[in-house]
């Protein structure tokens, strides 16, 4: 199978897998999805180790999956190996490890399970989630029932969990009877299901009223980039290298947001900018734009390596740079009385593109202003810097954070 077909289908199932996680916390556990913080691309804490995907319920352990669909048995045993055969802090915490294979990857299971357990801390539980189990759980969660996992079959579940993100979201008919509106459908692809229900919960307004064109204060805008990008291009030889990866940074950038609370604001080239504080100020929520942005440098360092390992020339840099600034904008309609095509504006925008391009490989820059709002908790993690030149905006009192060297892996 091409691999490029295989590695897109690994991506999707890792997003089908913590839509299963989020769901399932909710129905087995009530646990609601809001407390229940999902990463991907999880820093393991030896060099270089990240795990697919990382969930911590709240009240519980955290545990993690390994979505190794398509991958060799060797080549499979040989990662689950390096990343938590190590006996890390991280992977002590763990309650399991769930690994997603094809059925090809172990006609004979107890033969796989002996050969797996080799893989792990000899303590550490795992599961195996083969395409049975999985497609298992899919009925058991969602009550979809297919054959198999092919890319048209997951797309029908995709509509499903999109319809059932829409009801609980918007709630205004039953689960099997919910079609998104395009401006639900624009709304669902810009916050995450339960942050829209959050604010309809509080608020009480209607669907076209969630994110009304305004003056916001306090918005907190983040803007990450990928390190060395250009290079990246001019070296890749394989236009579908070039969109896997693209596809990879951008499918997971857009999940650290949208499941940290914020709201994906756009995607452009090789950009992402997220605002936290709209529509409303929800509590804590300056400190989840911190956590979004650490999380999307542990994306950018497993991204680029990725992409690293297709080429012959080495990288001069690897992950991506992130700048943040609070303060006001404007949101905007893009035609006369839309909802659902929307603009921002507004100099907090321009400050946190101008730290981000100082900002070098992972670190993550942070205004002045910002860094007040952090408070003592979360400020103590940053150095000063020197004031930065923002040329039409002004000079601009700084504030630093790298997060420790991750060498790679040969």
């Amino acid at each position: 199978m091409e691999e490029n077909y295989l590695r897109e289908l690994r991506l999707m199932l890792e997003e089908l897998c913590c839509d299963l996680c989020r769901f399932e916390h909710l129905h087995r556990d009530g646990i609601s999805p809001e407390h229940v913080l999902i990463d991907r691309e999880y820093n393991l804490g030896a060099p270089g180790t990240f795990a697919d995907i990382h969930v911590l319920p709240d009240g519980k352990r955290p545990y993690c999956i390994e979505v190794d669909n398509g991958y060799s048995r060797q080549a499979m045993l040989q990662s689950l190996k390096r990343k938590y055969a190590r006996d890390t802090p991280e992977v002590r915490e763990l309650a399991k490890v769930a690994v997603v294979v094809d059925s090809e990857a172990g006609p004979d299971r107890e033969q796989l399970h002996r050969q797996m357990k080799g893989s792990f801390l000899p303590d550490l539980p795992f599961e195996v989630w083969d395409e049975e189990r999985l497609l298992g759980l899919i009925q058991d969660v969602f009550g979809i029932r297919i054959n198999s996992l092919t890319a048209a079959n997951l797309l029908n579940v995709r509509d499903a969990i999109n319809r059932a993100e829409g009801f609980l979201a918007f709630g205004d008919r039953s689960p099997e009877e919910h079609v998104n509106s395009p401006l639900q459908s624009s709304l669902l692809w810009h916050f995450s299901f339960w942050r829209l229900a959050q604010i309809r919960k509080q608020s009480d307004v209607a669907t076209r009223d969630i994110l009304p064109p305004g003056h916001y204060r306090g918005v907190v805008v983040l803007a990450v980039d990928l390190c060395g990008f250009s290079g990246y291009v001019r070296d890749t030889r394989d236009d579908g290298i070039l969109r896997r990866h693209l596809t990879s940074f951008y499918s997971k950038g857009r999940s650290q947001i949208i499941d940290s609370g914020g709201m994906l604001y756009q995607i452009v080239g090789d950009e992402i900018i997220g605002v936290f504080g709209i529509p409303d100020r929800r509590a804590n929520y300056i400190q989840d734009a911190l956590r979004a942005a650490i999380s999307l440098l542990n994306v950018g360092f497993s991204v680029t390596r990725s992409w690293q390992r297709q080429l012959d020339r080495c990288q001069p840099s690897e992950g991506v740079h992130i700048g943040m600034a609070i303060g006001d904008i404007q949101l905007v309609s893009l035609r006369p009385f839309s909802r659902t095509y929307l603009g921002i504006v507004g100099d907090t925008i321009n400050v946190a593109a101008r730290l981000m391009s100082e900002a070098g490989p992972g670190e993550i820059i942070i205004s002045n202003w910002l860094h007040h709002e952090l408070g003592d908790a979360s400020g103590h993690q940053f150095s000063e810097l020197q004031p930065i030149d923002a040329r039409n905006i002004g000079r601009i009192k700084a504030w630093k954070l790298a997060l420790p060297s991750q060498p790679s892996i040969s």
